[in-house]
């Protein structure tokens, strides 16, 4: 038995995260390293992705969410940008199909609005192909960034309360929560960063005020299956308190 037939066999019989969201960072990097162009490092990184869905899926997590392209991204060259929105396009036309297959439910969070009118047609037309998948949630956030879905769930909550359909007492973190993008997934377990930094860029701000962050050095190309479920081991052993002492936390476990 090999290292991930291990750490599968393990997983079952731990404590998985029922939701795992992933900041792939590091293409460029790699590439570099590799002395290759930046482009050649998105493009080895949907092997990645490809595994770490597979690996997800086998693992019954429910939902699983990657951050493909922040608000701030639109500042990178326009190469590579370029790159980015074909790749894109080229995960919507072949992979959902694949994804489909497998029973997953595809969607895309963010502010599409600046994406052109084919890929956001693309994207409707993948979301409803895949809409009535029971299997694990597959979320792909791209021109999204935590503080703009905070600021647009407060803009609908705002506009409820304008139209009358709900009072200034109704808002609180409930309801502003039900306006966010994964209102509709469970709540965020663990953060996953590759690539070597400390931070979580404006990602899942609202999502994130309980999981467990597990940042690597690993280069996103690099991030395979049995690092994943390496990720996974470690959440196992984190003690979440969600403010109770740690007695407390591992008493209401028996």
């Amino acid at each position: 038995m090999n290292k991930i037939e291990v750490l599968a066999e393990q997983a079952d019989n731990k404590n998985i995260p029922q939701h795992i969201a992933i900041i792939m960072d590091g293409n460029g990097r790699w590439a570099q390293l590799q002395g290759k162009g930046r482009v050649s490092g998105h493009k080895a990184g949907v092997e990645s992705v490809r595994a770490v869905v597979a690996s997800a899926r086998k693992s019954n997590i429910k939902a699983l969410t990657l951050f493909a392209f922040s608000s701030e991204n639109w500042q990178r060259p326009a190469k590579e940008v370029g790159v980015l929105m074909d790749l894109f396009m080229y995960v919507l036309t072949k992979e959902v199909k694949r994804l489909h297959k497998h029973n997953i439910r595809f969607q895309v969070v963010g502010d599409l609005s600046r994406f052109s009118d084919k890929l956001q047609k693309n994207i409707a037309k993948s979301e409803q192909l895949t809409a009535d998948n029971t299997g694990l949630v597959l979320s792909i956030a791209a021109n999204y960034g935590g503080r703009w879905d905070i600021v647009q769930a407060a803009k609908k909550l705002a506009s409820d309360v304008k139209q009358g359909t709900m009072t200034l007492d109704d808002i609180n973190e409930e309801s502003l929560n039900e306006q966010t993008c994964l209102a509709d997934l469970p709540t965020l377990d663990l953060l996953i960063r590759t690539g070597g930094d400390y931070r979580i860029s404006n990602f899942l701000l609202w999502q994130a005020a309980y999981a467990e962050l597990y940042f690597t050095d690993t280069l996103w190309p690099d991030f395979n299956e049995m690092q994943f479920l390496e990720a996974i081991s470690c959440f196992d052993h984190r003690e979440r308190r969600f403010g109770k002492t740690g007695e407390q936390a591992r008493n209401a476990k028996i």
